[in-house]
This record gives C-alpha cells, sequence and structure tokens, in this order.
C-alpha cells in the first residue's frame, strides 16, 4: 500500500499507542507465568508473532477489546508442534529463543526475509555456553534457528553492543532455571534502557534480578506471578516521537501527545532532544501529556547509544533545523528492520537535503525550508515509514511512501492518528 502525504500544518490531540517493547515482554512473561491479563497491550504484526509463540510452547491468549488474557505454560515451555514464524519481529525472535533453551527437545525459529538477516549468533553462543545446542542452519547467526534444550543455568560471556535483547531474553528464561544466569558483558551495552524496562517489568511479575559489576544475574527457581492477576502496558515514547516531530515541524497550534508518563523508556530522551533544538515544548507528566507548536529549530549533536529507535525522528528534525545536525554512535542502529543509517541517509537525499554517513554517525545539514516532493523507499521498516510521512508535511510538492502498511509492526493507527491532526494522507 503507497501512501501519499499532502503538504500541510497539524494541530489537536493524540494518543500515544501502547508500547511495544513493554506489550512483547509482558506477553511474555505472562506465558512464564500459571495465567494473567495484559491491560492495553499494542496489538500489532509484531506482538502477535510472540502471542503466537506462547500459544508454541503450550500457552493460550484471548484477545480481548481492551486486554489480552494468557494462560501460561508455568515457566515449563513444551515442544512447539510447528516452526514458530516471526515474521518481521526481531524482538520476538530473540526473547523466546531464550525460551526455547528452557525446551526439552527442538525448537525451529524463522521469519520473514528482513529477520533472515539480522545477528542472533551472540545469543545462540550464550545458550551453547549454557548446555543447550544451539545453530543457525545456514552457520552465519541468521534466522533459521534450530534450539535443542534444555539449558539449566550458569555462566555465560556475551557482547552487549549487538542488541540488548540477548540480556533480556537470556534474563526472563533464566528464572525458570535451577541455577539461575549469570551474564558477563563483554563489550559495553547498548541500548541499556531496554533492560531496564525488562528489570522493571519482570519485577512486576515477582522475578528478581541483578546488576552485577560484570553484566546481570538471575537467581533460578522463580515463579512468574501478578500479585493481582493484571499488569497495564504503558503508552510508547518511540512511537510519540512520530507526532511529536509532526507538531514540531507543522505545528500550526499545538499539538498534544497523551499517554506519555515518566518511567524507564530510553526515548523519553526524544522530549529533551527537542527541548535542545529549540522546540516550543512542555511535558506535563503527572498528567502524561506532552504539548509542543512548530519551533525554530537548531541542529545539535546526539548520541542514540541508547536509543536507537529515535535516530528516524531525530534525521527528519535536524533536516528542517538551522545548521547541522549529528547523530552519533549509531552503528548498531544498522543491524534493526533495515540499516536504517544508509535509509534515512538515501531518501532525505531524494527530498534534497544534504547528508554524509560515516559507520557510526550519520550527519544532517538542515534546509531551514521546505522539501521536495519524491516517491520513497519505505524499506518495509515502520520507523522510516512514519518519520518520512512526517516530513512529507513540509515538502513543496506530493510525498509517497512505498509499502505503508508496515507501520503495523508498531504503530497500526498511525495514519489515523496523522489524518485526526489535520494532514491529508492517501492510500
Amino acid at each position: 500500500m503507497d501512501v501519499t502525504i499532502e503538504p500541510g500544518s497539524v494541530s489537536g490531540r493524540v494518543w500515544a499507542p501502547p508500547s511495544k517493547s513493554y506489550s512483547h515482554r509482558a506477553i511474555l512473561a505472562a506465558g512464564y507465568a500459571d495465567r494473567a491479563t495484559i491491560e492495553r497491550p499494542l496489538v500489532s504484526a509484531d506482538t502477535r508473532a510472540t502471542m503466537q509463540a506462547v500459544r508454541q510452547f503450550g500457552g493460550s491468549v484471548d484477545i480481548e477489546s481492551e486486554s489480552v488474557a494468557v494462560t501460561g505454560f508455568a515457566g515449563q515451555p513444551a515442544v512447539p508442534g510447528d516452526v514458530l514464524d516471526c515474521g518481521n519481529s526481531g524482538t520476538t525472535t530473540r526473547l523466546v529463543t531464550g525460551a526455547a533453551g528452557l525446551v526439552d527437545g527442538t525448537t525451529i525459529l524463522t521469519g520473514d526475509r528482513s529477520l533472515r538477516s539480522r545477528p542472533h549468533g551472540p545469543l545462540l553462543e550464550a545458550l551453547e555456553q549454557l548446555g543447550a545446542t544451539a545453530r543457525s542452519t545456514r552457520a552465519n547467526g541468521q534466522a533459521p534457528l534450530v534450539i535443542d534444550g534444555p539449558i539449566e543455568g550458569g555462566s555465560v560471556s556475551i557482547p552487549g553492543d549487538v542488541s540488548s535483547q540477548y540480556v533480556t531474553s537470556l534474563l526472563m528464561a533464566g528464572a525458570c532455571t535451577e541455577d539461575g544466569i549469570s551474564i558477563e558483558l563483554t563489550t559495553p551495552l547498548k541500548s541499556a534502557p531496554y533492560v531496564t524496562i525488562t528489570r522493571e517489568l519482570l519485577e512486576a511479575f515477582g522475578v528478581t534480578t541483578e546488576r552485577t559489576a560484570a553484566g546481570f544475574a538471575v537467581p533460578g527457581g522463580q515463579q512468574y506471578s501478578l500479585s493481582d492477576g493484571k499488569y497495564t502496558v504503558p503508552g510508547d515514547f518511540s512511537s510519540a516521537s512520530y507526532p511529536l516531530l509532526a507538531g514540531a515541524i507543522a505545528g500550526e497550534e499545538s499539538v498534544t501527545v497523551a499517554g506519555c508518563y515518566p518511567g524507564a523508556q530510553g526515548d523519553s530522551a526524544i522530549v529533551d532532544v527537542l527541548d535542545r533544538m529549540g522546540a516550543q515544548i512542555s511535558w506535563d507528566r503527572s498528567a502524561g501529556t506532552i504539548e509542543i507548536s512548530r519551533s525554530s529549530l537548531t541542529g545539535i549533536e546526539v548520541d542514540v547509544g541508547d536509543t536507537p529507535d529515535l535516530l528516524p525522528t531525530i534525521a527528519v528534525l535536524g533536516a528542517v533545523a538551522s545548521g547541522t545536525t549529528t547523530i552519533t554512535n549509531c552503528e548498531h542502529v544498522r543491524y534493526k528492520e533495515t540499516d536504517r543509517v544508509s535509509a534515512m541517509a538515501t531518501e532525505l537525499e531524494k527530498l534534497g537535503v544534504e547528508v554524509e554517513e560515516s559507520p557510526e554517525t550519520l550527519t544532517v545539514y538542515g534546509t531551514e525550508g521546505s522539501f521536495s516532493g519524491a516517491t520513497l523507499e519505505s524499506y518495509n521498516d515502520h520507523r522510516i515509514i512514519m518519520s518520512l510521512s512526517v516530513a512529507g508535511l513540509l515538502a513543496d510538492e506530493p510525498v509517497t511512501i512505498t509499502d505503508g502498511e508496515h507501520v503495523d509492526v508498531s504503530y497500526p493507527t498511525f495514519f489515523e492518528s496523522l489524518s485526526s491532526l489535520g494532514a491529508s494522507v492517501q492510500h
């Protein structure tokens, strides 16, 4: 589905969708439990893949109007009756690879073409250290993956600079092992706030974890359980960044994004980024609302080592700002659904923006004006689609983005939200 955005302004109020990161973890944690209800989860293509994995491991998942009811496998996942197809969800693949290590038998995981290009080798090696047999069928660390368990726990060494999801996967599974898991990080941890999210959620489910001098640890023999049987998913700052971007660059009046409460989400840093660039922005933390309006922005330097999902948003902000915006520490952003550094550089150039990239940086030279109309490639990447769609509001001619349906990965109602703010969206 190609989507065309007409130039124009926006105003109004939208709700941030539920957090994808919390939703994945909560759904799988409910699977590790006996029974749990997840209130206001994100129901999207990616989170449906995690729900299906819970079913394949012996649980049941019922989607209701505002919640998901899960009957779990109580820390003992069964041998799946079929291959686990994780679709385009790297989060699903990595999180359930740890669960597969607990299975007394064989689990096979695969996904679409994009997912089969993403790295999982360090996580496979960690499971091998814990006593499982774990391999990539193509011997390249990429899916399809074949896992033979069970693991009993122990100590592992793993790099921290490829994906924090490896740590999350091991912590979540490790609570259900006999001996627990101690994780030594051999390189500095990137995307550290996502591990903080994991530990926060595990605590809600009654699971204890530890930050150690070398990395992290989780004691074994623990049970997942919610005190009242329910967990509510917070709003998602990664997704909120797109209506905030729209308000900052095209807000005729103010744009208000609701559902944005303080917490462990690293991507709440978008508020600070916008403030540093000179945006007229205010965050009522107690009410969970952020108000923003069109502002004269100035380029800055932003380190996305802990906030990789913000790179597309910041790149568009830099394209509008005066001066230069340099996005640093972003090599790991090349290993997402696509190489987002290269993708944003290529597509922004089509809009008439001067861009330079190196392995670890993306430098954007601000236009201080409008973009050129163009047809842009989506790379089947939800974050590329949403950021470029908002950029289309400032073009001098309509902007078309290919394969817009992939917003379903994290923000299924994105185009409806953009339209509700007054944007002209055709698809």
